[in-house]
């Protein structure tokens, strides 16, 4: 197994060029073909534009759209420049960003997403979420803060031997058997004595030894601490680059509903953070 198609949304923020950047290195690494997608959601246009409205409105907010469509995509052609143009191809959105991002999704390997941030408006609020749990892909989030050269060389993986978690080891491979060092780490794990087994971690390792992957595991109990500040805690410990864990939730039109954990490491993530659900 490898990826062979990355899928990277694209939009109007600064820290696009980081996810393009680590798309790309991940790309070279794994000779994979990078997809661009643009899909910003409806762009935004200073208050005095909303004065006068109707279709002089419209118009305004579709030439703002094709300019940072056009910005974008000059963006995107100068990196696919630098690392082959011919592994890579750019698209754009026409209607709701998720949806586009969703469906892209189904033919990739692996989505690249920026993590959600609080000054996020319309389409993008909420569209982090969105992917983590209906993409049917795993997404590598990228921190809005910090510097990403590389990933996945030093990995913890949150374990808890439930389905989610299960599902992001099987699509995080590529990453793991790639990696130096990885953790299988499992917190709290007398919370689900029965689900872990008698050694909680050992049967997953065995798992990852037999597919190469060179694994030690290892058990955390908080004392009553959320698990999401366990996960971060341990992963600045280990010197990690590459947090993989499962999303859990579900979604209801626009309303999503989100896992303890799962919400604090969409928030609060350090490095980068592959979720699978």
């Amino acid at each position: 197994m490898s990826y062979k198609t990355i899928l990277v949304h694209l939009d109007h923020r600064p820290r696009t060029s980081a996810r393009l950047a680590l798309a790309f290195r991940l790309a070279e690494r794994f000779e994979a073909h990078v997809t661009g997608m643009f899909a910003p959601g409806m762009a935004r246009l200073p208050s005095y534009a909303y004065a006068d409205g109707g279709p002089a409105l419209r118009d305004l907010l579709e030439q703002r759209q094709t300019e940072l469509a056009k910005e974008a995509r000059a963006r995107f052609q100068e990196f696919a420049a630098r690392n082959g143009a011919g592994r890579s191809e750019w698209r754009v959105a026409h209607g709701d960003a998720d949806v586009a991002m969703r469906l892209s999704a189904r033919y990739a390997d692996l989505v690249v997403a920026g993590q959600p941030e609080e000054s996020d408006e319309g389409e993008l609020r909420g569209l982090g979420e969105e992917l983590a749990l209906s993409a049917g892909r795993p997404v590598l989030f990228v921190p809005y803060a910090g510097q990403f050269d590389d990933v996945g060389r030093r990995v913890m993986i949150c374990w808890d031997a439930g389905r989610e978690a299960a599902r992001a080891v099987t699509d995080a491979l590529p990453f793991l058997q790639s990696a130096e060092a990885v953790e299988v780490t499992a917190f709290d794990p007398e919370r689900a004595a029965r689900r872990h087994g008698e050694e909680p971690g050992a049967d997953i390792g065995l798992y990852l030894a037999r597919h190469g992957v060179k694994v030690t595991v290892a058990r955390q109990s908080g004392a009553g601490f959320e698990v999401g500040a366990q996960i971060l805690s341990r992963a600045a410990d280990m010197n990690a680059d590459l947090i993989v864990m499962g999303a859990f939730g579900h979604s209801r039109v626009r309303e999503l509903v989100l896992g303890g954990a799962t919400r604090t490491l969409l928030e609060s993530m350090t490095v980068p953070v592959l979720m699978s659900h």
